[in-house]
């Protein structure tokens, strides 16, 4: 009887170890990824964050086409001296930025609605670029016409946002004639 008591014993010590050892390994399975894996997963989520916003291109010494455009836009900082010697002239010469602009939408419940809208224009040939920023001032104005007639129901949708693209590009090619804007490109829109 003695020996049947030791024995129960034995199996409740041998069931204690085995759980003690499962709650030992799923404790380490638990380690491994709190101290690996997050880790690993934080740092390439803050890499992949890092590029995609820019933030490395310095150190990677790519240039932003964003950024060498921005450079451009106020005259002359990144235009003709950026391209001499890099052979990026040809790239920040085949776009043109329109200022930002904002327009009353056209409403007929009264509610004031505003749409702000940026783009830039794609230029065909890089050349075109001066007689392009010469004309300019027809180009916001066509655009503006057009802008203020739009209702917030045309601007819904992916579909509404491609039909207001086709109609800029007829309109900046109608202002530039006998230039060919390739297209416009949406830098942002908004609507209040």
């Amino acid at each position: 009887m003695a020996d049947e008591e030791d024995k129960e014993e034995d199996a409740e010590e041998g069931e204690e170890d085995e759980d003690g050892e499962g709650g030992e390994k799923k404790g380490s399975k638990l380690k491994l990824i709190l101290f690996i894996l997050v880790p690993i997963v934080l740092i390439g989520g803050g890499g992949a964050a890092a590029y995609f916003t820019g933030a490395l291109d310095s150190l990677l010494g790519v240039k932003a086409a964003d950024g060498e455009h921005a450079e451009g836009e106020d005259g002359g900082h990144g235009g003709e001296g950026k391209g001499d010697g890099h052979g990026g002239a040809g790239v920040e010469g085949s776009f043109v930025a329109i200022p930002p602009m904002l327009v009353n939408l056209n409403t007929d419940d009264g509610m004031p609605r505003f749409l702000r809208l940026t783009v830039q224009l794609e230029l065909e040939n890089p050349d075109d670029h001066d007689a392009v920023i010469a004309v300019l001032p027809r180009v916001i104005d066509q655009f503006q016409t057009y802008l203020r007639e739009l209702r917030v129901q045309d601007l819904r949708g992916s579909a509404g946002i491609h039909r207001l693209q086709i109609e800029l590009i007829w309109r900046v090619n109608h202002a530039v004639e006998p230039i060919e804007i390739k297209d416009v490109l949406f830098q942002e829109i908004l609507i209040q």
